[in-house]
């Protein structure tokens, strides 16, 4: 078998209908995977410059819902409220807003584990499809030679390593993405109850 069999084109040439028509969702996938993986991890950098850096009017304007919350709380006067229970529910108010904004910012990040799962089940399947092929190559032509068995299980190996390019990199940058906003939206929960203790401590002083 030579190197322009060998390539991506090549095996997608040589294999068979259903065969082809695996590696073409595969390839699809792969690619949604990318888009979904770079979209991660311009939301992920983003995020966490607003919330790591200082509050100008980028950062501002990106945790505007996080503070207006909270400002919208602050502005509630409950008779009989202590300062530690004011500070309390402030934080709870901006802290459902970052859950929000979180979630918004992490988008379609479930997808990547949706691919990560699914591609290695559809590579197998054109793997047992291409393996089937090559038997009934074998009982067509009443041979086992290598030359009626190898377009069988070229298309099966093909398969298998498209479904794992597609599935790797989504498992990888799932669990990579996952980690960047789990640290940010802990960054987060930590800049909400800086900001509760100032509003607090700005309403005391009114």
């Amino acid at each position: 078998m030579d190197a322009i069999t060998l390539s991506p084109l090549g095996l997608f040439l040589a294999a068979g209908p259903v065969g082809r028509g695996v590696m073409i969702l595969l390839g699809l996938a792969s690619l949604w995977c990318w888009v979904l993986i770079i979209e991660g991890l311009f939301a992920a950098a983003r995020l966490r410059r607003a919330v790591s850096g200082p509050i100008d009017a980028a950062a501002g304007a990106h945790l505007a819902p996080v503070f207006e919350a909270g400002l919208q709380a602050g502005s509630l006067v409950i008779p009989g409220e202590s300062v530690g229970e004011r500070r309390h529910r402030l934080a709870e108010a901006m802290g459902r807003a970052a859950r929000l904004l979180l979630a918004d910012a992490e988008g379609r990040l479930p997808d990547l584990a949706v691919i990560a799962s699914v591609a290695p089940f559809v590579g197998l399947f054109g793997t047992v499809w291409g393996i089937m092929t090559s038997f009934a190559g074998i009982a067509t032509a009443q041979d086992t030679s290598l030359a009626v068995v190898a377009p069988g299980i070229a298309e099966a190996l093909a398969a298998t390593a498209y479904g794992l390019a597609t599935a790797i990199p989504a498992s990888v940058a799932y669990s990579r993405l996952g980690a960047r906003f789990a640290a940010t939206a802990s960054a987060l929960a930590d800049r909400i109850d800086e900001h509760a203790v100032t509003l607090v401590a700005g309403k005391a002083r009114q």
